[in-house]
């Protein structure tokens, strides 16, 4: 593989970008502070702007490593951060990239995810070399589900209390899109 790190990427709405600290303040008012947004993720929702910039810090830090993939979501019309998507597991024997998203409620529903979802996966297949993209939700949160339903990846299975979020453990369901797939789509 040919690991670039996280690079700006563009679709017709939307500009994905690394994190800079001044994004803090539209991350936890826009998405990391909303009990709904986290409620099916592995972190806590945010009680205050100080929560948001330690992660901010730890993320900005790593983008030096160019297997480290994190991107925030921009609007271009507005220039408005709504969330994020990033590479939250690499499985370098089998070339593979586990995907991890979310988004403030505001802008459920509107195919922002699906268009973001759709650039990672150009990228991560066309510019790295990954040959397996997956990504997993708690069954209990099929809009999730249908997200990675629109990205193209198949239905794998449901495993039976194997992830844990913070509805607790939970039955995880798993989806994924292969390069010859994604190839014979395009």
């Amino acid at each position: 593989m040919n690991h670039k790190g996280t690079i700006k990427l563009e679709t017709n709405r939307l500009i994905l970008r690394k994190f800079v600290i001044d994004d803090a303040k539209a991350m936890y008012e826009n998405w990391a502070s909303e009990n709904e947004v986290t409620k099916f993720l592995t972190w806590v929702t945010h009680s205050s702007i100080e929560d948001t910039k330690l992660i901010l810090n730890n993320w900005i830090s790593n983008y030096e490593k160019l297997d480290f993939y994190n991107w925030v979501i921009e609007l271009k019309e507005t220039g408005k951060v709504i969330g994020n998507i990033s590479v939250v597991l690499i499985k370098e024997n089998i070339k593979g990239a586990e995907l991890g998203y979310c988004m403030g409620t505001k802008w459920w529903g509107k195919g922002i995810m699906p268009e973001a979802g759709q650039a990672v996966i150009k990228y991560l297949f066309e510019e790295v070399g990954f040959n397996r993209i997956s990504a997993v939700h708690d069954k209990n949160n099929p809009k999730s589900g249908r997200v990675m339903q629109k990205l193209g990846m198949k239905y794998e299975g449901t495993l039976r209390s194997a992830g844990f979020c913070n509805q607790g453990i939970i039955d995880e369901v798993c989806y994924s899109i292969l390069r010859e797939e994604y190839e014979d789509d395009k």
